[in-house]
């Protein structure tokens, strides 16, 4: 057996090592990628970290020594390799890190390697990965499946990102805290439906996000009707898993946005809701980042409060057997309006809370539309009930048309009052003036400064990009 160059004294160290490395996040998907041959068109370094098993890299055949490179962006703690193979593997191979892809140091190495799946606990630090092949074990090249870094970024747990300062987040009384019981507010960004605007989340954009947007949370907003995840259930699952490991990476918190709009009864996808859940916590469980809002806007005469709180109680312990700590954003009547689209408001709430811990209530509003009785509405529900501010704009409800940032400056200061986490609407390119992106922008960018943004994305980036109190 083939063992890390660099490996902890003793079996508990070993084994704590071990847990680290399970642990860690995915931080290589989808960054960029070189090799030193590509055998033909179609499988090109960049298939190895595109999230995806049947798409692959391979290299030229007939030929040693061959490498395949990932660049991090910037310089990680590295605690695990997970590669998969090709029938066409290596058998001598070394797993090396860099920090400036010219200075490689080796932190795995074997000559017996047997192909399939390796998964490497190993320790070594930099801002490149690189495989290097040095004997083939069949007559071809060398193949992966996908080429999987797991790790950090330098500078440690209490800093730097958002989950790097916070970790896991839970509702303490009405306020969302971090891990150490401080209360916070999350300040972010919504995808628009991964079924039309997915082009709009890659790397470039969400480094982008992550780095001079400085937010501290994506929603990833998967429609189940319109085209969405009923359509494929396989796509839009793993393309949920692929946002998360993407947000993951760059530090973010990921909220898994069930997006039932239409029909507006949430139990009319309850099933689906199951299997999608079970998946999601099952896979991710062990992240401290994953945060699940489980109906986006239930809506219509016949969905009352009690629909929803029915739905909440059958699906709630579907997540929680899987994933017993991250919180869980419940929708609340009327387009999650807490009520007043419908002319109720909190108390039917308050009088009839949810039967389950570690939960919040969603509120939604477009400053253009929704005036003084939202807002009051708000700031009263805020003082009875954990409020988790999941979608807003600055225009009218449509997402479209003129902005109001007077009213929507009203809200934002009421949300940093009372602690209230926020998710704007949206992060695309999508023709609507709440789009923050002139159109055409994805999936070329660029992403960062203010060069591509309309008058929304202006006014929203720099109220996002303004100092934590973390």
């Amino acid at each position: 057996m083939a063992l890390p160059l660099v490996a902890p004294s003793g079996a508990g160290a070993a084994t704590a090592t071990a847990r680290q490395a399970a642990a860690d996040p995915l931080v290589s998907q989808g960054r960029a990628v070189t090799a030193s041959s590509t055998e033909a068109a179609g499988l090109e370094p960049a298939k190895a970290v595109d999230g995806n098993p049947a798409t692959r890299w391979a290299s030229a055949e007939g030929a040693d020594p061959q490498w395949i490179r990932v660049d991090l962006g910037s310089a990680h703690n590295v605690s695990r390799v997970r590669l998969n193979w090709e029938a066409a593997h290596a058998t001598a191979y070394r797993v090396q890190t860099s920090p400036d892809g010219s200075t490689w140091t080796d932190v795995y190495s074997t000559a017996s390697g047997d192909g399939a799946i390796d998964d490497l606990t190993v320790s070594g630090a930099g801002r490149y990965v690189r495989v290097y092949g040095t004997q083939r074990g069949t007559p071809y090249g060398y193949s992966l499946w996908e080429l999987e870094v797991y790790g950090t970024p330098t500078g440690g747990v209490g800093g730097g990102t958002p989950v790097q300062a916070n970790g896991q987040l839970r509702v303490c009384g009405l306020k969302l805290c971090n891990e150490n019981g401080k209360q916070i507010q999350l300040r972010g960004m919504s995808s628009h439906g991964i079924q039309w605007y997915n082009q709009c989340l890659n790397t470039a954009s969400l480094d982008a996000l992550a780095g001079d947007w400085k937010a501290d949370v994506l929603r990833i907003s998967m429609y189940i009707q319109e085209d969405g995840y009923e359509t494929n259930p396989r796509l839009f699952t793993d393309r949920v898993h692929s946002l998360i490991e993407m947000a993951t990476a760059r530090g973010m918190y990921a909220i898994v946005d069930w997006h039932m709009l239409d029909p507006g009864d949430p139990m009319y996808n309850l099933g689906r809701a199951k299997t999608f859940f079970t998946e999601i916590a099952q896979r991710h469980n062990n992240k401290k980042n994953v945060l699940y809002e489980i109906a986006n806007e239930p809506n219509g005469d016949a969905v009352t409060w009690s629909v929803i709180r029915d739905y909440a109680h059958q699906l709630i312990p579907v997540i929680r057997q899987h994933d017993p700590d991250a919180p869980i954003l419940v929708g609340t009547r009327a387009w999650s309006s807490l009520g007043v689209s419908a002319g109720a408001d909190e108390t039917e709430i308050v009088n009839n809370p949810v039967n389950a811990a570690n939960i919040m209530y969603t509120f939604h509003f477009y400053a253009a539309s929704h005036g003084t009785a939202y807002l009051n509405t708000l700031s009263r529900a805020a003082d009875r009930l954990p409020i988790f501010v999941t979608e807003f704009g600055t225009q009218s409800a449509s997402g479209d048309g003129a902005n109001n940032f007077t009213r929507s400056q009203q809200y934002l200061d009421l949300l940093a009052q009372k602690k209230i986490s926020w998710v704007n609407w949206n992060f695309s390119d999508d023709f609507r003036t709440g789009a923050v992106f002139t159109t055409g922008t994805c999936p070329n960018g660029s992403f960062a400064g203010t060069g591509r943004l309309k008058e929304a994305g202006v006014w929203i980036r720099d109220r996002i990009r303004t100092a934590d109190d973390f």
